[in-house]
């Protein structure tokens, strides 16, 4: 089973520290030696990005940053799991990270199983 998990937080400008992109990094080498973890990464910030929104039979294209939204997308993981339950425990692990490596940090991890369309696994290369 295919799980993403999405981490969200209020875009302060300021980098994690030091102590938690080590635990972190120390996570992912376990995470990929366990045939667990898929594929990670962080994103740029949002005033690098667009928001796309369709209303009123319109598509509607802003630049970034979002002001209307109080936290944002900041990194992702995609998991494989044998079950909901291992997902979980990888999911709390990794926000336990934060708890314990970057004092005063807050934000928000969503957890959800992937349903990948058929016939959409695009071998990935250059």
């Amino acid at each position: 089973m295919r799980f993403l998990t999405t981490v969200k937080s209020v875009e302060t400008g300021v980098r994690p520290p030091e102590k938690l992109m080590q635990a972190m990094h120390q996570f992912i080498q376990e995470a990929i030696g366990k045939g667990v973890l898929y594929e990670t990464g962080g994103l740029t910030p949002s005033r690098e990005g667009k928001f796309y929104r369709i209303a009123g039979d319109e598509l509607h294209v802003t630049d970034g940053p979002y002001a209307e939204a109080k936290e944002v997308v900041g990194g992702y993981a995609i998991l494989e799991c044998a079950s909901r339950d291992e997902a979980n425990i990888w999911a709390t692990r990794f926000m336990q990270l934060h708890i314990d490596n970057w004092p005063g940090w807050e934000g928000s991890a969503d957890l959800r199983e992937m349903h990948p369309f058929a016939g959409t696994n695009v071998p990935r290369g250059g």
